[in-house]
């Protein structure tokens, strides 16, 4: 599978569906959302990265019907459950759940901290459940975290810090949002929240909606999907 050229067509997916809802949403009331909001209520525009992954899962054995892209309803501890993009069950046994998230402007700083503790909750919550037996027999599930971010200047400006009581920590000082993200990516990686985590930056192309650019290896589209066969051949190959 060549997963460079389903990862622009991923991309390039995207733009074409938020294109067409806010063209939608546009014409069918007279005027746009705020904040490109008819966009981002209308969802599926990540449903290409939704299904690379399940290809690649069925690539290296797994059938379709091991791999829910509907029905990802799964147990949680500190709430009753919750509804992930995709999983990938083998012989009852939970192999992988991954969350694939979009930022674009033009706000970035209303919608920021609202999806780092989205994704720091939604780890803490299915660890502890498997902690607590909610997927017995299975081994730890492989948790991934996708986050696509538009690139484009609000993105890459330097944002300020309050710093009315205490020192922010330095790596934020000087920052944009792009950075920002960048940095959670890595922290979820480094504490083991995720066992994949990426980051894709992009800004709508008039021609054919594929610029996009990956800031750090260690977070790239290379590194999440190697990492997340590595897991799921291992489940086929036992």
């Amino acid at each position: 599978m060549n997963y460079e050229k389903r990862l622009h067509e991923a991309v390039s997916h995207f733009w074409n569906v938020r294109g067409r809802q806010n063209t939608r949403q546009g014409s069918a009331t007279g005027q746009r959302d705020a904040g490109h909001r008819a966009a981002v209520t209308g969802g599926r525009q990540l449903d290409g990265f939704i299904e690379l992954l399940k290809d690649i899962a069925i690539d290296c054995g797994m059938t379709s019907a091991q791999v829910y892209t509907k029905d990802t309803i799964l147990p949680g501890f500190y709430r009753p459950t919750k509804d992930w993009d995709l999983i990938v069950i083998n012989d009852k046994k939970l192999v992988a759940v991954v969350e694939f998230k979009s930022h674009v402007g033009p706000s970035f700083g209303n919608n920021f901290n609202n999806r780092v503790e989205e994704a720091i909750g939604s780890s803490i919550d299915i660890l502890a459940a498997y902690r607590e037996g909610a997927f017995s027999p299975s081994l730890k599930p492989w948790l991934g975290w996708l986050m696509l971010v538009e690139d484009v200047e609000k993105s890459n400006s330097v944002v300020s810090v309050r710093e009315p009581h205490y020192t922010v920590f330095p790596e934020f000082k000087g920052a944009s949002y792009a950075k920002r993200y960048e940095l959670f990516c890595t922290k979820l990686l480094r504490d083991q929240l995720y066992d994949g985590a990426c980051l894709i930056l992009t800004k709508e192309n008039e021609t054919d909606g594929i610029n996009l650019r990956e800031p750090n290896i260690e977070i790239n589209f290379s590194t999440f999907i190697s990492s997340y066969k590595a897991k799921v051949l291992a489940h086929v190959l036992r």
